[in-house]
């Protein structure tokens, strides 16, 4: 199996105008996908790090990606395909409640 780092956008406005029964069934999706292991989590306060040419560490509070909506949060789920990681993605409460989920097929490192 592969893995995938699925990042869900989304906002309160757009989760409030999502029907219940909707955000229920995305929820128990999600719930689901916990109990079949998944590494889920929503996002809390970014932190850029930079060590350039490893001299010295520097951080700064904030994220570094730009979106039109915030990050809501990270999964690294497996799937067969990426259909089959777009499908799983598919069903998350971002991805119903007019956010948007990426999928991005982890790469084994050189």
């Amino acid at each position: 199996m592969a893995k995938f780092v699925t990042i869900g956008y989304g906002d309160q406005a757009g989760y409030d105008q999502t029907d219940a029964a909707v955000r229920d069934a995305a929820h128990a999706h999600d719930d689901r996908l916990r109990q079949d292991g998944v590494d889920m989590g929503l996002a809390g306060q970014p932190v850029q790090v930079r060590n350039h040419d490893a001299a010295q560490v520097t951080t700064q509070d904030g994220p570094f990606m730009a979106s039109a909506l915030p990050v809501a949060g990270f999964a690294v789920i497996e799937a067969a395909t990426l259909a089959e990681a777009i499908d799983i993605a598919s069903r998350t409460p971002c991805a119903v409640a007019h956010g948007v989920v990426e999928v991005w097929p982890l790469q084994e490192s050189p």
